[in-house]
């Protein structure tokens, strides 16, 4: 039976990839979709939850494909990656700030000179004054995806739901653009994501996510108005959870 209303989150965590930042098949970062993106953000924090964002940089560059081409090794490529994540972060953090939105850049990377550098700490007294928080180089270390940082800051920032934003309204026995049957799911159990290994992050993000009793919220990003649906409560997308809804 479909839900009819859920939880309002008090301080949330949205997880963006950098695919996000750039036209379908594009590359770099396209003007009018990181207004989309901003206003997105905008529309939430106006909605009164406290706003953290972890950023990808796949329109920039993709660290494990430079890596298995074989010319660079993976834990440099990797860095190569953060940096692409610091790009995205800083065009972000510009967009809210013409928005009138106080946001603030915090990288896993010393990069003081861009951003300020992650400390638990501050990052919470941001988000206890209502500022966005937007979190940059994913963990600081190769090895591990922006999805695992999300995991991580998500955790350490004691956030009430990982917001994954997608392509797609939620998650699906299979692949919606290729099964016109696919069913879509409205509730998932963590086990169930596990064991069925629906992709719907990485393992160890999704292990991290469940360890840590954190919801993961599948959504469509680019539906106008669904981040602020989420934090109104609107039963979008899927909900992953420890525990059977």
């Amino acid at each position: 039976m479909p839900e009819s209303r859920r939880p309002k989150p008090n301080r949330v965590l949205l997880k963006l990839s950098g695919e996000a930042f750039c036209r379908p098949g594009g590359f770099g970062i396209d003007t009018d979709e990181l207004g989309v993106i901003a206003q997105e953000v905008q529309s939430a924090a106006s909605a009164g939850a406290q706003v953290a964002v972890v950023v990808g940089g796949g329109n920039i560059i993709r660290g494990a494909e430079l890596a298995k081409a074989g010319s660079i090794q993976q834990a440099t490529a990797d860095y190569m990656g953060m940096l692409g994540t610091v790009m995205n972060g800083v065009a972000l953090k510009e967009k809210l700030t013409q928005l009138g939105v106080d946001s603030r850049v915090m990288s896993a990377l010393d990069i003081r000179a861009m951003a300020e550098p992650f400390i638990r700490g501050r990052a919470l007294r941001h988000l206890e004054k209502g500022r966005v928080v937007i979190l940059a180089a994913g963990t600081g270390n190769p090895f591990f995806t922006t999805d695992s940082c999300a995991a991580l800051r998500a955790t350490e920032l004691k956030c009430d739901v990982l917001l994954k934003a997608t392509k797609v309204d939620g998650v699906y026995d299979s692949d919606p653009n290729k099964n016109p049957h696919a069913v879509r799911y409205d509730r998932l159990t963590f086990a169930e994501a596990l064991a069925k290994r629906l992709g719907i992050m990485d393992m160890t993000a999704l292990a991290m996510c469940q360890e840590q009793n954190i919801p993961v919220l599948v959504f469509d990003f680019k539906l106008q108005g669904n981040i602020r649906r989420v934090i109104e409560g609107d039963p979008i997308g899927t909900l992953v959870t420890r525990d059977p809804g």
